[in-house]
């Protein structure tokens, strides 16, 4: 009779490990919060950091919350912001918190220590931003990591009470997801509502060679000592002789290359007007600060990230008929933990369902 009772018990207490493990999110970015995500049959893989594995069975998932790192490529402080977001807003028992690292080591400007069989993305020019293929794998696109996760939630096996999907991100992390939101190709496949938060990057791709003049954004969104002249809204840009990259992807749609090549103009048109979007802008982004693009392709969008920001979603929803809408974040600059964990945030992207 002992010999069968101890037979029981012990697999039922490791039954009861498991269960308790797996019920309590993951909330520290170390090792054990982390795993592969492995491109088709492999072997290039990526990192992600989750509150919860993606893989197995979890019936209390109602929420995915995926926030991609700025060009610091620092997934682990932006997992740590993303979680304690989870916590302010009262989502981290039913929601999965993801944060993929875009890892990059080019020998030059980038050098992230990477792991074996690690993809490295590009970090220059037509870059991991925009969709661009990955240094180490010509194959891949970085748009495809994020095409990669959503599959993963979208599995009802998995996760069969997921009702939403925000996919947010900073800074370059911002341009990221802005890009993806009007060039990805699985939005209406997985099935569940997604809604793309954009926050505070220094350039967009626009649609076509109209640019904003100053009357496109609030006098408030220039910067210190920057005087506007006129109020025009949107028009043809004028100097595209000197500039002549000003309508060049990532900043416009012209000579596409990676993820969003095999789409045609109109269609990322229609794709970027039907897909909810909220810019998410800090209300003193408006220093040429943390990586600002300075260069005449991005001046040519605005003066700031937040004139840039107002313009955009001004243009889009009054030329292309979209309905994206702009959320101030008082007293946040160009800081994504101020920005994520701000009162005014939490809904945003942790919506109720």
């Amino acid at each position: 009779m002992t010999i069968v009772v101890s037979w029981y018990v012990r697999p039922l207490a490791f039954f009861l490990l498991s269960v308790s493990a797996f019920a309590a999110p993951c909330a520290t970015a170390t090792t054990e919060c982390t795993e592969w995500l492995t491109f088709g049959a492999g072997p290039s893989r990526s990192l992600v950091y989750r509150t919860y594995p993606l893989d197995g069975r979890n019936e209390k998932i109602t929420r995915a919350f995926i926030l991609i790192h700025g060009a610091g490529r620092d997934a682990h402080n932006y997992f740590r912001t993303a979680v304690a977001a989870a916590f302010l807003g009262g989502a981290l028992e039913d929601t999965i918190v993801i944060s993929p690292r875009f890892a990059s080591s080019d020998g030059r400007t980038c050098s992230d220590k990477l792991e074996k069989d690690e993809v490295s993305w590009r970090c220059t020019g037509n870059s991991w931003r925009s969709g661009a293929a990955a240094a180490s794998d010509e194959r891949l696109t970085s748009f495809d990591f994020t095409d990669g996760i959503l599959s993963k939630l979208g599995r009802k096996s998995a996760f069969p009470n997921l009702k939403a999907i925000v996919i947010s991100g900073h800074s370059a992390g911002g341009q990221y997801v802005s890009r993806y939101q009007l060039s990805n190709q699985v939005h209406d496949k997985i099935g569940i509502p997604i809604t793309y938060v954009v926050s505070n990057p220094s350039s967009y791709a626009y649609l076509d060679s109209d640019r904003p003049g100053s009357g496109a954004y609030a006098s408030t969104a220039a910067a210190p000592g920057y005087y506007a002249t006129g109020s025009i809204g949107f028009r043809p840009f004028p100097d595209g002789r000197n500039c002549t990259t000003f309508d060049q992807w990532p900043y416009g749609l012209q000579n596409r290359a990676g993820y969003s090549a095999t789409l045609s103009d109109d269609q990322i048109k229609k794709q970027l007007a039907a897909r909810p979007a909220i810019y998410l802008m800090g209300e003193l982004d408006i220093l040429p600060l943390g990586g600002f693009d300075s260069s005449c392709p991005a001046m040519a969008q605005g003066p700031t990230r937040l004139a840039r920001g107002q313009a955009y979603a001004k243009y889009v929803n009054e030329k292309f008929g979209a309905r994206h809408s702009v959320t101030m974040v008082p007293l946040c600059g160009h800081n994504a933990r101020c920005i994520f964990t701000a009162e005014v945030a939490l809904p945003i992207i942790f919506p109720k369902h």
